[in-house]
């Protein structure tokens, strides 16, 4: 004989199998090559399929993060500009400006460079004369060809970030989360920046 207590149960543990059962559901009728928002883990669905375009790891599951950084080293050491999560998958050329708007807000002066790599071509950043896409040969003095190279030192600041800095995997549950783990301070203005995806 069932009790009130064991039914009031199975009625609470039923409701609480309900998100990952309609989670379950929408796996199952989701198609390959479905376009749009697909579930690529149980255990986080907030994740994103990020095609990187190389041959070892053709894709990544996450979230983007523009990350900016002083193309000059300066004194006391390197330090972010501007950090933020960007959830929908969106085209790097289209977070360029707001990026850009960003550092501004954080720093009182907008950069005099943008170096950015191959993924920003057909940018929307306003004025397009100041940003430098990797491997440009138009418009490029001694300087900026200077600037180019170093534009590759944000591989291992983003490392760092991941490592030290707690960027790596989050571990909570929904995508307001991701983006409230990827905050920045105001920092002091400097004249030339970097920003990758």
């Amino acid at each position: 004989m069932l009790s009130p207590h064991n039914v009031s149960s199975g009625r609470a543990a039923r409701r609480g199998r309900g998100p990952l059962r309609d989670l379950a559901i929408k796996v199952s009728i989701q198609t390959q090559r479905q376009r749009g928002q697909k579930v690529y883990s149980l255990h986080a669905p907030e994740v994103e399929c990020i095609g990187k375009g190389k041959a070892r790891a053709p894709y990544e599951f996450g979230c983007k993060v523009s990350v900016a950084v002083p193309i000059t080293k300066p004194k006391g050491g390197l330090f972010v500009l501007h950090a933020q999560a960007i959830h929908g998958n969106p085209f790097d050329g289209h977070t360029l400006a707001k990026a850009a708007a960003d550092i501004k807000a954080n720093t009182g002066r907008d950069p005099d460079r943008v170096h950015v790599d191959k993924g920003y071509r057909g940018h929307n950043h306003p004025n397009k004369f100041k940003v430098w896409i990797t491997g440009q040969v138009r418009r490029t003095t001694a300087a900026i060809k200077r600037e180019m190279k170093r534009r590759a030192a944000i591989e291992p600041i983003i490392g760092h970030l991941k490592a030290e800095h707690r960027m790596g995997r989050n571990y909570l549950n929904t995508s307001r989360d991701a983006t409230a783990t990827v905050s920045m301070p105001s920092s002091p203005p400097l004249a030339s920046t970097s920003t990758s995806s």
